[in-house]
């Protein structure tokens, strides 16, 4: 998906960890240390929520890897982590960020699938805070089917994913638009690929069913930060 990659790879040139997680202080190099810690609480967060344990037999993916901030954690706890992303430039930073991560294969997805990975070669996949910024609903339901084809059977997947579809709108002030144009404030700000959208859950039970999957567990309906547990049956 060509204007997703383009969006993502400029966004990784301006502030790739900012953008990874705006929770940061934009442009500010001081907070390096604090995003990474802030990989570790977000994953124990996730599994901690939907009551998941990672072991060191596992073959995880990980959908939307960014600059590896999850991966490094995720691949101290298991076997191998393939790590997928449809950002060059995002891809090329967490190689720089991670040369210690001998068990990590990096991915350059195709924004739309799962292209690259075998069918039932996972027993985990997990994405955090990624499909909130696929504009189009459908690439998402997609990418859903596609985790039911790579997992194994019994195999679970922890998603994050938007139920709240007024939080995907947003009309910028003059003032804060005069600020990106300056350089002072985030750019891309309201584009489609940064606003996102949000996922209707009979939609979701309906294409887990067509890949294979159940919902076993969902925490947070109704807002922006929704986490599911999918099983392949």
């Amino acid at each position: 998906m060509t204007g997703m990659r383009e969006f993502w790879d400029e966004r990784a040139r301006e502030d790739a960890f900012y953008f990874v997680d705006n929770r940061i202080n934009y442009k500010d190099p001081g907070e390096a240390q604090r995003f990474w810690d802030m990989g570790r609480t977000d994953l124990n967060w996730i599994l901690g929520e939907l009551n998941l344990t990672l072991t060191s037999d596992q073959v995880v993916v990980e959908i939307g890897c960014g600059v590896g901030r999850l991966t490094r954690v995720i691949a101290e706890r298991v076997a191998s982590v393939k790590a997928l992303d449809v950002s060059t430039q995002m891809l090329e930073l967490a190689q720089r960020e991670n040369p210690q991560l001998a068990n990590v294969e990096w991915i350059h997805g195709d924004g739309m699938s799962l292209a690259g990975i075998d069918d039932a070669s996972a027993d985990v996949v997990i994405s955090h805070v990624v499909f909130q910024h696929i504009p189009d609903p459908r690439i998402t339901l997609g990418y859903v089917r596609e985790v039911g084809r790579v997992l194994r059977p019994g195999g679970v997947t922890a998603l994050v994913l938007s139920n709240l579809p007024a939080v995907h709108e947003w009309s910028p002030s003059l003032r804060e638009r005069m600020r990106v144009l300056i350089g002072r404030a985030p750019g891309g700000q309201t584009h489609e690929a940064w606003l996102g959208s949000s996922i209707d859950l009979d939609d979701l039970r309906a294409a887990a069913a067509d890949g294979g999957m159940e919902i076993e567990q969902y925490v947070g309906g109704g807002t922006q930060f929704m986490l599911v547990r999918l099983r392949r049956v």
